[in-house]
């Protein structure tokens, strides 16, 4: 067990940002000694039917860090996102600093450079990121110390970030009335996505989790705060002492249920290259749709 530096006495300044055509929240994080900051998870708009992308959501968080007087350092992606595309190029042509993900993107690349007949032009070597973090890396935004926890199941390259007392943690846990994502898709396991979260609640009770996404279940607003405390006592899939065996049987079921996401294809397609769009031989932004192929 790595011994992660947590250090619970530092409390950053977090400010979400909810994306209602995705039901993404984003982050922009600053050190509570700096004005540095970092975003976590953007979100670039697409009219999918009309093949048009714009930058509304982003703009947003660009405004904010400039109008606050922020130094962005990080762009943090806590995974690669299959239901919303990343903005990170973009907003790091705006402000600047490092694009950062787990190293096992190059997985993830492997996987789906094969899906989208992607040839071999297309590097599966993560170097479209600027930064690719392994379990327990740590990087400083500011004076403030952060650490990348690696939590397989939903992808193999999900990662939680630890910022102070702020755990980020992607798709691998919801609201505790939201329970956990799927484990179904191409590199995802049950079993893997149990061992994540339990790893992800050993974290001191008081750290306060930030969702990725939330959709509101039985009509409540949308919340993404918790803590580690709420989740190990009140998760509906993992918490109160369910079992891996429980949650492996139950998520296996549940996966059975469900359709992909909307946006899947082109959400892998441009969050696998760090936010680029890709481009056809002449250079022109190009998406393609595998057929039967997911």
């Amino acid at each position: 067990m790595i011994d992660y530096p947590i250090d619970m006495n530092v409390k950053p300044d977090v400010q979400a940002f909810f994306d209602e055509a995705t039901n993404t929240i984003s982050y922009i994080v600053k050190d509570p000694t700096s004005n540095a900051c970092a975003i976590v998870d953007s979100v670039m708009d697409i009219d999918y039917a009309a093949g048009r992308v714009t930058y509304d959501h982003a703009d947003e968080l660009i405004r904010q860090v400039k109008a606050q007087g922020l130094v962005l350092e990080w762009i943090i992606e806590t995974h690669v996102h299959a239901d919303h595309l990343s903005a990170a190029p973009y907003i790091q042509q705006q402000l600047g600093g490092k694009i950062g993900i787990g190293d096992k993107i190059m997985v993830v690349q492997n996987t789906f450079g094969k899906v989208f007949n992607e040839g071999t032009e297309f590097q599966r070597d993560g170097s479209q990121f600027d930064a690719l973090f392994k379990d327990g890396d740590t990087y400083m935004i500011g004076n403030m110390r952060a650490f990348a926890m690696y939590t397989p199941g939903h992808t193999p390259a999900c990662m939680v970030h630890v910022m102070g007392d702020a755990a980020f943690a992607g798709d691998t846990l919801f609201m505790p009335d939201g329970g956990s994502a799927r484990a179904d898709f191409p590199g995802g396991d049950a079993g893997t996505l149990y061992d994540s979260i339990q790893k992800v609640l050993s974290l001191p009770d008081e750290t306060r989790l930030f969702m990725c996404h939330d959709y509101g279940p039985n009509g409540r607003d949308i919340r993404w705060e918790t803590t580690v405390a709420e989740e190990k006592t009140h998760n509906i899939h993992v918490g109160g002492g369910k079992t891996k065996e429980e949650f492996v049987k139950f998520r296996t079921e549940r996966d059975a249920t469900l359709a992909m996401p909307k946006l899947i294809i082109p959400s892998l397609q441009v969050n696998m290259r760090a936010g680029e769009v890709p481009t056809d031989k002449d250079g022109n932004p190009m998406l393609k749709v595998p057929v039967n192929a997911l």
